[in-house]
């Protein structure tokens, strides 16, 4: 019998080589004159730190990263920046930019590429390329007399648009549902609620540290818990985290029995440890905020325990406070650092402090890629002179800025 298979034919041979160039050509096509590569010292993905190493972006999205010389020749436009860290935008994921009518174009410039905004004026997700891509949570929802509106006023109208707006009042679990449908329809990537009877030892919103008096004594009014639970369900059916202002046992605990996925902030007065251990229990997400709670009693005591539990950190500054910057804040992640440490500071702590800004701020916005530098991501890049896995404070000014792979800022040229 005669066997086919023994030898290859000499037009076999040449459609093999053929195809085989075909596919190098494809390969080069796919990257070409519109791609760009960038070289570093260092580059940061958002999970490991690599040395000498490079990134090719195409499109706005990032393609690959691979060793120094990887890339050379398949793209038009290469830059070295040397002694330089590549990182991925950071996400702040509590802001108050479109409330306080803080400058988007300057947040940007000064590193973080994505903001969640947690209170006012409610928006579809903007931005993204080339310019800050913005995302909202739209009005607090909030008790009758209670916190926000009593200190910030709750603007003219009742509009979810309006800029002077920063809470809705929700007392029935009917009005929760009706708020959260309204929300979700218009744009709200997460719904936020407020379940602060204030008080707390050095709470900025207790002791006017926002600019505004208390507006009233305390206890404030709180949602009751079947609203609470409602907005809870209601936001999960429609697919929607729900995070919580909460500062003291109260509130985190109607919080909890709700089922929320995030504290919007870390609570600011000392709070019961069992409560903490739920909270952790529950997989609830912990922005972090600590810049602008410094003052709280609570606060240290309170991100300790969580972190001896296992609690998952979110980076957050709150961007639109007097007292912190309008982009990266440096302050925030040397509290992160410290205060999420343990007994001793190793490499590795140092590594989640970034990953709090990049990777899992990202994934617990559920945008696919984003805050990483893995291929497929939004090419949202910065880049500071030096290593500032020694020192944060470059990271304020970064030298390159890279918004859906169009660049903002250029201190390389």
């Amino acid at each position: 019998m005669k066997n086919n298979h023994s030898f290859f034919k000499p037009n076999l041979i040449l459609a093999s080589i053929l195809a085989s160039q075909a596919l190098s050509f494809n390969a080069l096509a796919d990257t070409g004159p519109k791609c760009r590569v960038y070289k570093a010292a260092r580059i940061f993905d958002g999970d490991m730190l690599h040395t000498d190493s490079s990134i090719m972006t195409k499109k706005g999205k990032v393609k690959q990263v691979g060793s120094i010389n990887e890339f050379d020749g398949l793209c038009a436009k290469e830059m070295d920046l040397g002694d330089a860290t590549i990182l991925p935008g950071f996400i702040e994921s509590h802001a108050h930019v479109t409330f306080q009518n803080v400058s988007k174009d300057v947040v940007l410039k000064h590193g973080v590429t994505t903001v969640r905004d947690t209170g006012g004026a409610l928006h579809f997700p903007e931005g993204g390329k080339g310019q800050l891509r913005l995302l909202s949570s739209g009005p607090i929802l909030q008790a009758t007399g209670g916190y926000p509106n009593n200190l910030f006023g709750g603007g003219d109208g009742d509009s979810h648009h309006a800029t002077d707006i920063v809470a809705f009042e929700a007392d029935t679990p009917a009005e929760g549902i009706h708020l959260v449908n309204h929300f979700a329809e218009a744009g709200a990537v997460v719904i936020k609620v407020a379940l602060e009877p204030g008080g707390e030892h050095g709470a900025p919103w207790s002791s006017g540290g926002h600019g505004h008096d208390t507006g009233s004594d305390t206890p404030w009014p709180i949602m009751e818990q079947d609203t609470v639970n409602a907005i809870v369900e209601q936001a999960h059916a429609l697919g929607l985290k729900v995070t919580a202002h909460v500062g003291e046992n109260t509130g985190v605990e109607r919080a909890l029995d709700a089922n929320v996925d995030e504290f919007a902030h870390l609570p600011c007065a000392e709070i019961d440890p069992a409560l903490l251990q739920r909270a952790v229990d529950q997989g609830v997400k912990m922005v972090t905020t600590l810049d602008t709670l410094s003052d709280c009693h609570g606060i240290d005591v309170n991100t300790h325990i969580l972190t001896h539990k296992g609690a998952d950190f979110i980076y957050g500054s709150e961007i639109g406070h007097n007292d912190v910057p309008w982009g990266i804040n440096a302050e925030e992640m040397h509290r992160i650092l410290h205060l999420t440490s343990g007994e001793s500071i190793d490499f590795n702590d140092v590594l989640n402090v970034f990953r709090s800004a990049t990777s899992k701020a990202g994934e617990n916005l559920g945008i696919p890629g984003l805050g990483t530098l893995t291929e497929g991501a939004p090419a949202d890049i910065i880049a500071v002179k030096g290593n500032p896995f020694v020192k944060f404070k470059p990271l304020e000014y970064p030298d390159l800025v890279i918004s859906g792979g169009k660049v903002v800022v250029n201190n390389f040229k």
